[in-house]
């Protein structure tokens, strides 16, 4: 099992300007997975617009931010590789990426998908719990039931209660996850254990990372989720960076060369 040390806000601060500085030593390879997870974005929003559930985007938006450090995994490459000083290729840092469905990795991926399934199920339950199973024709008339009804406010309340559940679980889950499994060879058990460890080792800064990621997502999202091409590849990087100051290193062969 690996060892996990506690952290700072010092902490914090440091592997945020670190991920900020990988970004802009490799700024095409976080562009093009800030794009595609965008991209991803505005097509979910186009779906559920076309499909008439527009009180889904907000749900959407938030649960969005689930899946972001599984969609990172290149980003966590390419720190990688800069920390150790190797050289950066678009062919070297696919193919890792691309590797991970035969890794371990591939199986946290599932857990994450899993749980933002569970995200999204729990927000139509509630949605039929206080308004029924007819919908709304119109999202303002939405907007105008959540806002002016007591069951809209109780819908609110609860919903907001349930996510925050829901994503404080993922999040314990999968923060150190990730960089982990592509770093080292463990199973997946023991990676979300080391991940659980890592945030109770340090609850106070650990929750305050993760309450930034969440609020780092939402504004990402608002400009038609142009901010994560810039967003997301910081955070990635940030979150590599995380995990190498949370985890405590250990001499082991690099399979990844």
């Amino acid at each position: 099992m690996p060892d996990v040390r506690s952290i700072t806000f010092g902490d914090l601060r440091d592997v945020l300007r670190k991920g900020c500085a990988d970004f802009l030593k490799a700024p095409a390879y976080g562009l093009f997975f800030g794009g595609v997870y965008a991209l991803g974005g505005v097509i979910l929003i186009a779906a559920i617009t076309v499909w008439g559930v527009h009180w889904l985007a907000y749900p959407l938006v938030i649960g969005f931010a689930l899946i972001g450090p599984f969609i990172a995994t290149g980003l966590y490459e390419v720190s990688r590789r800069l920390e150790l000083g190797q050289s950066l290729s678009w062919r070297a840092v696919l193919s890792v990426v691309w590797e991970q469905q035969r890794r371990e990795l591939g199986w946290m991926a599932f857990v994450t998908l899993f749980v933002f399934w569970v995200w999204m199920y729990q927000a139509r339950t509630l949605f039929v719990v206080f308004f029924g199973s007819k919908g709304f024709a119109t999202y303002d008339g939405f907007v105008q039931a959540v806002f002016t009804t007591t069951n809209g406010w109780t819908f609110l309340v609860v919903g907001h209660v349930v996510g925050a559940i829901i994503a404080m679980v993922l999040f314990a889950l999968t923060v150190i996850s990730f960089p982990l499994l592509l770093d080292r060879e463990y199973d997946f058990v023991t990676a979300m254990i080391t991940s659980i460890r890592a945030v109770a080792a340090s609850p106070v800064v650990m929750g305050v990372w993760g309450i930034f990621v969440i609020v780092c997502t939402i504004l990402s999202a608002v400009p038609a989720f142009l901010g994560f091409l810039v967003v997301l590849p910081v955070l990635g990087h940030a979150t590599w960076h995380l995990y190498r100051c949370v985890v405590v290193p250990v001499d082991i062969p690099d399979k990844n060369n």
